[in-house]
């Protein structure tokens, strides 16, 4: 673990230097959009189920976060035209390199829940609180049209929670149990590769995580050739499925 963060920190520090321009520049084109402070420092749980601040480009109307709505679909009318171009690119997300830099999240890791969200987990789920969240991962890559999946329902948390939730938790426990350093940089690398092709991405994922010993309907959901089947998340009754989607 020493030698990950200690990749994490120095890969952040000069990260958040070489990024230092285009990071002033989205800031400043967020700010002349509404003249509202461009970061949106959002409440999540850390490793160990600590709190942390997690600072992210905004993305969405000021208080947004007070609609009572956690996830957010594509055709969101609380994202600005700016925020439609930060998330196209995951800009809102680069700024979390901070975060990094401070020691409350890796580059590569499951992606950091609120404390909502969290609240529900399963015992099973628990564990991905064992380790720093992080800037991207496996499920990053794999349900990186998140938002345009949860576009097509009425009530995107409930799509959240059968559609994704229980796959992001799969693969992000997957994670857990095979991490290492050389998994790290193969990730990074496919996350780079995902801003040019998502296609090719995913298919390198597939064959990555198969490999590596995934569950056969676990590579059908990274290669996202097929649609996305209600599920339970990791460790519940598989009884409690809804049969509204």
């Amino acid at each position: 673990m020493f030698v990950k963060r200690l990749f994490d920190f120095l890969v952040a520090a000069c990260a958040l230097v070489v990024t230092s321009p285009l990071l002033l520049a989205v800031a400043l084109a967020i700010y002349l959009q509404d003249f509202h402070n461009p970061l949106y420092i959002a409440n999540r749980v850390g490793r160990g189920k600590v709190p942390f601040r997690m600072v992210k480009f905004r993305s969405m109307v000021v208080n947004a976060d007070r609609t009572g709505v956690t996830s957010t679909s594509a055709v969101d009318r609380r994202i600005t035209p700016m925020g439609h171009f930060v998330r196209r690119y995951k800009l809102d997300e680069v700024v979390q390199l901070w975060n990094v830099f401070r020691g409350d999240m890796s580059l590569v890791g499951p992606r950091p829940n609120v404390p909502s969200g969290v609240a529900v987990y399963t015992s099973e789920e628990q564990r991905l609180l064992s380790v720093r969240p992080g800037i991207t991962d496996i499920a990053s890559i794999v349900f990186a049209d998140e938002g345009e999946i949860l576009s097509d329902h009425a009530d995107a948390d409930a799509a959240y929670d059968r559609l994704i939730r229980p796959w992001k938790s799969r693969l992000g426990l997957f994670y857990i149990d095979n991490q290492s350093l050389w998994l790290d940089l193969q990730l990074i690398g496919y996350t780079v590769v995902a801003i040019l092709s998502r296609e090719a991405a995913l298919a390198r994922v597939a064959r990555l995580i198969q490999g590596r010993g995934a569950a056969s309907e676990l590579v059908r959901v990274a290669t996202r050739k097929e649609d996305l089947v209600p599920s339970t998340p990791p460790g519940a009754n598989p009884a409690t499925v809804s049969s509204r989607l």
